[in-house]
């Protein structure tokens, strides 16, 4: 996607980062035990205790993230690629601060983090981390820059595990742990199929965004046994989405309508569509909006359902994070945070000096992480299990939980 949904989901955080505080408030909290008390878990073995188990006498500091090479031979080496500086460094040091208290959460005593800046050359950082004997990389976070660090990491052998959510740059041995948004398309066309709807529309931007999305929206009615009524595109602005609304019902009613873009774009958008296209269909969205915290407060939004991971757990870290750090984290941050976890669960049975165990990544029984249950797919992309949330007048209601375990 040539990083174009990259670039969507972190302008979306830039926008919201800040309102995070509010927007948690609206999640409804599952009952865990603390943060330290998250299960990670591959093939049902518990990987961070609960809270309330402490283990007996003293407990060192794990090693810290440091942007220094470290010259002990006890430690598994670990990169971390992220804007530090330039115009994403915002969301580079959430990212890089989530590792630290991933870190600290775990009290990984066998793993060492190197940070390098990619603001200042992804390639030279990519070469760098290779050179200083790192055997996995976590990040970059654009796709371009995935690309980039892939050609240097490949021919060394060493793994990426990279916060993009482009499908297009995953395989041989890089794993996305971004959202992939196709999966918040299926996951919603499913439902809505489940709840009786059968024809289906959908407004998507001119784009590569929007032609992947209609993509996805095609397949996943087929696939359920519905059919697709009119698919219209729109240049973001109120006079191409205004006759991209009035086009939509030429074909005749429909059930649902998609509205693949983010959360603004949907508020400026549905008003729209109740008054040129139908007044009754029901709005579809992507995960795209659950970085949005003006939807709920948005009349024509009220009844729109979309699909994402769940934000329970990122509210207990999210409210950590301000305490440690004194502003809210960006919601990508929570990739850092699993990526950590994953590290860590894979380092039990991984020997200090080796390559990365890849094959564990792999595990059908997934991991659970901040985000909920997810699993990589051979190809790298990550599959990961999502809830369907309804907008109130004014809050968020989860509709169809996301399932626990696949």
């Amino acid at each position: 996607m040539n990083a174009m949904t990259d670039n969507l989901r972190v302008e979306q955080d830039e926008k919201t980062s800040h309102q995070s505080a509010h927007q948690s408030g609206r999640r409804s909290l599952l009952k865990y035990a603390g943060l330290a008390g998250i299960i990670f878990l591959a093939g049902c073995e518990s990987m961070i205790p609960r809270g309330g188990e402490r283990p007996t006498g003293p407990t060192p500091p794990p090693p810290p993230v440091t942007s220094e090479l470290p010259t002990d031979q006890q430690h598994h080496r670990i990169a971390l690629l992220v804007p530090l500086s330039g115009k994403n460094a915002g969301v580079g040091q959430s990212l890089a601060n989530a590792t630290t208290m991933a870190m600290l959460d775990t009290k990984a005593q066998n793993i060492r983090m190197t940070s390098y800046d990619t603001a200042k050359g992804v390639a030279a950082a990519a070469n760098k981390a290779v050179a200083d004997g790192n055997k996995l990389i976590i990040g970059p976070l654009l796709s371009d820059n995935v690309v980039a660090t892939a050609n240097i990491a490949r021919p060394a052998g060493v793994p990426i595990l990279s916060f993009s959510n482009d499908a297009g740059v995953a395989g041989n041995n890089v794993f996305l742990l971004g959202h992939i948004p196709s999966q918040s398309i299926e996951r919603v066309v499913s439902y809505a199929k489940s709840k009786g709807m059968n024809r289906f529309a959908a407004l998507v931007p001119n784009g590569v965004y929007g032609q992947r999305a209609s993509s996805t929206l095609l397949r996943s009615v087929k696939d359920v046994g519905g059919t697709v009524i009119s698919i219209q595109n729109f240049n973001r602005d109120s006079q191409s989405i205004e006759a991209a609304t009035k086009k939509l019902a030429q074909n005749g009613d429909f059930d649902a309508v998609l509205l693949a873009d983010n959360g603004s774009m949907a508020i400026k958008a549905a008003p729209y569509i109740r008054k040129n296209a139908s007044g009754s269909a029901k709005i579809l969205g992507t995960d795209l909006w659950n970085t949005s915290s003006n939807l709920a407060g948005a009349p024509a939004m009220r009844g729109a359902w979309f699909a994402s991971v769940s934000d329970g757990l990122y509210r207990q870290y999210a409210d950590k994070y301000r305490s440690r750090y004194g502003r809210a984290p960006f919601r990508l941050s929570s990739l850092g945070y699993d990526a950590v976890l994953l590290t860590v669960k894979v380092a039990q049975n991984w020997k200090v000096g080796t390559a990365f165990p890849i094959k564990q990544l792999t595990d059908s029984g997934g991991f659970i992480g901040l985000d909920g249950v997810f699993r990589f797919r051979s190809n790298g992309i990550s599959e990961r299990a999502l809830e369907v949330q309804e907008i109130k007048s004014g809050s968020f209601s989860v509709v169809d939980p996301a399932p626990k375990r696949f």
